[in-house]
């Protein structure tokens, strides 16, 4: 009893301390005019609705060596839980990172006596799994992966008795189809334009009986932002049909050729191997050791633009199709490890719902996947769904690619239980379209072309995930990026659902944050309006589930050396157990608590027209609505204004042929603003200076509500009679 009082006696202070600052704060002079702005819902019809409970989740990552065990503490946990979200999805950084995903440290290798091959972990029932750990590939292609980044290409290492190797499952004795159904390629980036007439492709084997040799015509082939006629061309003599596999320099062109991308692009494996193996996937793909590349002189010497380094840094940079998953004992990553699968599904973390989970695909075998499927099961853990792969397009794979691992995998799991949901591809940010190299009928939209490859062979496709990091450089000011949020997201969607993505199914933001890189705006105010802004933008836009990324604590990282920030709600403090409680905790407390309802009742989200006066201008203030199942109506207002307060006032329209009404009565009003929030910034030690819930308080209903700059509002009650 003393325990429930003196909570109560902490809430009803709260309560007093935040109405009495907001009502000190009205009566103070006017500093900063504000500027009027005007909200209609429309309440005739929902645009969409949604549980909130199992709407509005968390995403869980891998993280660097040793900092699972401190962010997943029982206390953290418990801090993590506070801020109201429901649903979990398990992200999958080994993935991309490059690497071979050992989900059970118990399993099986083709090739058991060297400890090395394809891996199958054990699908038993053992120890729980507290930790896993990714393998890298010692037969890696792209120097660049979006993990750690600490790999290399073997391609122009230096070290002609290393290869990559091309992933044998996009051969045709697995996808049923002929041998040029999936051409595979590498690109070589020579940093600058350069005068190319020579090449000399140091193969491995399984070699290349064909393949030819091309330039790009446009700036960059690797980063396609804009649909236009630029495309790979070959070079006048880079045609070869009928190759032994031999190293001899060819002659690309008379005259070189300033160019600046090239690629190789394989047809026809030699399907042979110098393995002592009787397991098909090392006779199937291509591999080449090493590549050379540049002009031959009028004095017949070959001048070579690669710089070959065992070095992601130095060596020149190279892009690939596909990867081997092939791997050895040695090759295991102590630097990067995920949380162990029963750790994260047995916890209270999944607030006893069902988990969103992954598969690894683009480095992984589809046995491995059903493995994982089977365990899972057999522990009787509850799933959501089941994403295949993650970033497929961000890591350079071809829809067709990716589209045939999906299928070779969901094949296979979904017999292990017709009730399985599968999905994906978790797609990465992208502006306007998602873009990738026009096909033989043009066509150079990716995931309308993935659809269209999975659709022809009857795979199951259950929902569709992608991510939303909009603004790379947090080192610009945030203000401006701000007023991009929803228009960017919409136009994402819009374009998604031009590429065919079906509407009759759930769509999943499954990754959400403001940048792929650590800056401070994500720790400041603005994380909390990022968050409040792409939540009602993605439900207003008819948006199942979204799932905040940084949902565990984590440490400030200066990343782009302009400022220090993390994706996250809670900070780790390096000197205690204490965490830090950030702008975005608060603001999905106020998402989850306030402006919806909660608990397991549907809410209806409707739209809402804003009009600040300046039409060809970018909104200063954003307004989302819902319907509560306690029948009170629910504003969520974003000022992202960071200096000037905005004066709303709202309206909710039912029809045409009657006059809109407002709130009566009394109404609750719920803010947060730099009146509760302000971050100190220290560098590494930077920390909040003020860290205040929002501030509540009950006013009579009125013609308009003020808003101060940066802030989010919660505006509800009910209204007067239509």
């Amino acid at each position: 009893m003393r325990q429930i009082e003196t909570k109560l006696t902490l809430v009803c202070l709260t309560c007093f301390v935040g109405e009495t600052a907001l009502m000190k704060a009205e009566t103070l002079p006017n500093l900063q005019s504000a500027f009027a702005v005007a909200a209609v819902v429309a309440a005739d019809r929902p645009v969409n609705k949604c549980i909130p409970t199992q709407a509005l989740g968390g995403a869980v990552d891998g993280h660097e060596k040793g900092e699972c065990t401190r962010m997943f503490s029982d206390r953290n946990i418990a801090e993590m839980r506070s801020a109201g979200l429901g649903p979990l999805t398990y992200r999958l950084r080994t993935e991309l990172g490059g690497e071979v995903w050992h989900w059970n440290p118990r399993g099986t290798w083709s090739d058991a006596s060297h400890h090395c091959g394809y891996w199958t972990s054990d699908d038993s029932i053992g120890e729980p799994l507290n930790v896993s750990y990714g393998y890298r590939l010692p037969r890696r292609g792209n120097t660049i992966d979006q993990a750690n980044d600490d790999g290399y290409s073997r391609i122009t290492d230096g070290n002609e008795d290393s290869f990559w190797k091309s992933n044998p499952y996009l051969d045709s004795h697995f996808t049923g189809e002929s041998d040029d159904a999936h051409p595979q390629w590498v690109v070589i980036d020579l940093g600058a334009t350069k005068p190319v007439n020579s090449i000399r492709i140091y193969w491995g084997t399984p070699y290349a009986e064909q393949y030819r040799v091309e330039y790009w015509t446009g700036d960059d082939p690797i980063h396609l932002q804009v649909d236009h006629a630029d495309k790979w061309r070959a070079f006048p003599r880079g045609v070869v049909d009928h190759s032994a596999g031999e190293d001899e320099p060819i002659t690309l062109s008379e005259q070189p050729i300033t160019v600046q991308f090239v690629r190789i692009v394989m047809k026809r494996s030699s399907r042979k191997t110098t393995e002592l193996s009787n397991d098909i996937r090392d006779r199937l793909g291509f591999a080449i050791r090493e590549i050379s590349m540049g002009r031959i002189d009028s004095n017949g010497r070959f001048h070579d633009y690669v710089h070959h380094a065992s070095d992601r840094y130095r060596q020149t940079i190279a892009y690939v199709s596909s990867a081997d998953p092939w791997h050895r004992a040695e090759d295991i990553d102590y630097n990067i490890e995920q949380p162990g699968l029963d750790f994260i599904l047995a916890s209270e973390l999944t607030n006893h719902l069902p988990t969103l989970v992954p598969v690894g695909v683009l480095y992984d075998t589809p046995e491995n996947a059903v493995a994982e499927i089977k365990y899972l099961l057999r522990r009787g853990h509850d799933l959501e769904g089941i994403e295949l792969g993650e970033e497929p397009d961000g890591q350079w794979v071809s829809p067709e690619d990716y589209a045939a691992l999906y299928v070779g995998a969901a094949r296979r799991i979904r017999g292990l239980s017709p009730r399985l949901k599968l999905g994906g591809p978790s797609l990465q940010n992208f502006e306007s379209h998602l873009l990738t190299w026009q096909d033989a009928s043009g066509n150079r939209f990716w995931m309308n072309r993935f659809l269209r490859y999975i659709r022809a062979r009857e795979a199951p496709f259950d929902f569709f995930s992608f991510e939303y990091y909009p603004f790379d450089n947090v080192c610009d000011d945030a203000a401006p990026q701000l007023l991009k949020i929803p228009i960017r997201l919409s136009a994402m969607m819009a374009s998604l659902r031009q590429d065919d993505v079906p509407s009759e199914i759930p769509w999943l933001l499954t990754e959400y944050g403001y940048s792929v890189f650590a800056g401070q705006p994500e720790v400041d105010i603005e994380g909390a309006l990022f968050q409040a802004d792409v939540v009602g933008s993605f439900l207003t836009q008819r948006g199942a589930k979204a799932y905040l990324y940084g949902y565990e604590p984590n440490y400030l990282v200066d990343e782009l050396k302009c400022s220090w920030g993390n994706l996250m709600m809670l900070q780790l403090n390096p000197k205690s157990e204490k965490l830090n409680r950030l702008s975005t905790y608060y603001s999905a407390r106020l998402i989850t608590k306030e402006w919806m309802q909660p608990r397991n009742g549907p809410h209806e989200i409707f739209s809402v027209a804003v009009d600040q006066g300046k039409p060809a201008a970018l909104p200063m203030v954003t307004a989302y609505a819902a319907q509560r199942p306690d029948k009170q109506w629910s504003i969520l207002a974003i000022n992202k204004d960071p200096k000037h307060p905005a004066q709303l006032s709202v309206q909710f329209k039912f029809s045409d042929t009657q006059p809109p009404v407002t709130f009566s009565g009394k109404i609750d009003i719920i803010q947060f603003s730099r009146q509760q929030y302000l971050w100190q910034d220290d560098g590494p030690n930077g920390r909040p200076k003020q860290s205040l819930p929002p501030a509540y308080f009950r006013r009579d209903a009125s013609s308009s509500y003020r808003l101060p700059p940066y802030s989010l509002t919660v505006l509800r009650g009910t209204l007067l009679s239509p």
